[in-house]
Order: C-alpha cells, then structure tokens, then sequence
C-alpha cells in the first residue's frame, strides 16, 4: 500500500536505499572475509585490500577504496556500521543512488589520500575502515541541515540534544587537534586513530556540498543556506521582498493523486527527496492526508 512506503511515514525521507544496503553488505561480508582468513593464518588478504604506501608502490590502487571493507576489530566495525546506517538513511534519500555512491566513494578516496599524506611524514602502517565515510556523511547532514535539532545517546545511555553544524565543528577540532598531538610523527600522544582520513571525510562531504549539491540548487529553497564559510560571516540584513500572494492547487481527484504520487516516488528512486519541488512536497502532504482518512 502507499502509506507503507518510507516516503509517506514521517515528516522528512528516512528510507535506507538500496545502495545503502549494498554498502553495508559489503562492508560486514568483507569483516567477515577479513576474520575467516585471519582465523586461517592468511594475512595477506589485509595486505591486499587494505591502504598503504608500500600497497601503492605495488600499484594496488584499488586499495583508496577497499579499505573501508576491512576494519580492525569489531567494535571500530560496530560503530561504523551503526554510522553508515543511522547517518546514510538520513543522507541517501538527499542524493539518489548514483550520487550517494559517488560521494561515499570520495569520501573513502579523499580520506585516504590525505592518511598516505600524513603516512608518507612517517607514519607507515596500514589504513582500514569505513570511519572517513561516516564523517564525511555526518559532516554533510550538518550542511545540509545545520540548525535541525538531533538528539543521540552518548554511550547509549545519556540523550544529548544539539544542532548539528554545533556537532561538525566539534567534530572539526577534535579531529585538528587528534593529528597534531596523536597522529603526526613524533606527536606526543600517538594513537592508531586516523585523525587525518576523517579530515578527508570531512572535506570530502564539504566540497561535494559546495560545489555539486548546492551549487545545483536542489530543494535550495526549502533548506537553509550554509557551509562553513557563511557560519563565519556575518550576514547583512536582507531588503524586504514585496508581498506575494500563493495560490492553492487544485484539490486532485483520488485516482488523480495516485497517480501523481506515483509519479513523485518514482523521481525520489531516480534522484532523491531533495529534487522534489515544493508543489510535489505539498501533494505527498495531501496524499497522507487522504490515507489517514480513509
């Protein structure tokens, strides 16, 4: 029925897309892969898909995407995948398949290049997880939606309620202050936390915002104008436009609207919810409207 569809249940798209799916099947057959092999003493299977400047020099390329299969224990796996699905099920119904796909796999190949940066100071090692992913597609929920109140549970315990442009730039910091002191060579707190590819999550989710999302214009009028640059500026204030006067569409008749509405889910499976147009947001509106009273 349609209000079974995830379109039609909440005030704003939640739907784990297919390509969503896709991602974490892949992620968790390559743990598995990765545990199966372990278990057997085969280590190169890590050494064949995971990122590293020795890797590159044996020209595995493949590996600036591949190592977002692997991780290195299962917590870092847990809390990565409880990210691309919490986060991404927020995230891919804005983009579509195709450009949701495109922007993870940035975020994975602009994460590592700058990780082989840091590496090639003298870091060495290997880089695995899906973490610069995570970030990236936190980071751009953040743009998208700066001032949108998120509540989350701190260690699955204690609720914290906060924006989420608050969040990025927190996230921000930690990760700066994470490469100076833990992660670049002789730093004074050295870690195995890859400071430097969530940076090139975040980059990744910033430049992808900036320069595809909203320099297209999708649903720019319905969400807030942002990025890091505006937070910094300080806005003059705006002239006053003249008065417009809306007028309402035509109430559709009932097969009319199915049709329509049909029409509208099949161009968020094309191209996700923020191509929808104000009129087709209101139609959706009417269509829960005339199922809640049926």
């Amino acid at each position: 029925m349609l209000s079974d569809r995830s379109y039609m249940r909440s005030d704003y798209p939640q739907e784990t897309t297919s390509v969503l799916t896709w991602i974490l099947s892949a992620t968790l057959a390559g743990a598995a892969l990765q545990f199966a092999f372990g278990q057997l003493g085969f280590r190169g299977f890590d050494a064949l898909f995971a990122l590293s400047l020795d890797g590159l020099r044996h020209f595995k390329v493949w590996t600036l995407a591949s190592y977002v299969l692997l991780h290195g224990d299962l917590l870092h796996l847990l809390f990565n995948a409880l990210g691309i699905f919490l986060i991404g099920r927020e995230v891919a119904p804005l983009l579509g398949t195709t450009r949701f796909l495109q922007f993870y796999l940035s975020a994975a190949v602009l994460g590592g290049v700058l990780w082989l940066g840091v590496s090639a100071l003298g870091g060495g090692g290997a880089l695995v997880g899906a973490s610069a992913c995570v970030v990236g597609m936190l980071v751009f929920f953040a743009l998208v939606y700066p001032e949108r109140e998120v509540t989350f549970l701190v260690f699955f315990v204690l609720p914290v309620t906060l924006k989420p442009k608050f969040l990025a730039w927190g996230l921000l910091v930690f990760e700066l202050l994470g490469l100076f002191f833990s992660e670049l060579p002789g730093a004074l707190f050295p870690t195995a936390i890859a400071h430097s590819a969530h940076l090139g999550g975040m980059l990744a989710a910033w430049v992808y915002f900036r320069f595809i999302y909203a320099a297209a214009g999708w649903d720019r009028a319905s969400q807030p104008s942002v990025g890091f640059a505006t937070w910094l500026r300080r806005r003059a204030p705006a002239p006053e436009a003249p008065a417009k006067i809306e007028t309402k569409p035509e109430t559709p008749t009932r097969r009319d609207l199915r049709a329509e509405v049909d029409r509208i889910l099949d161009k968020i499976n094309a191209h996700g919810f923020g191509a929808l147009t104000e009129d087709e947001k209101r139609i959706l509106d009417d269509a829960k409207d005339m199922l809640s009273r049926r």
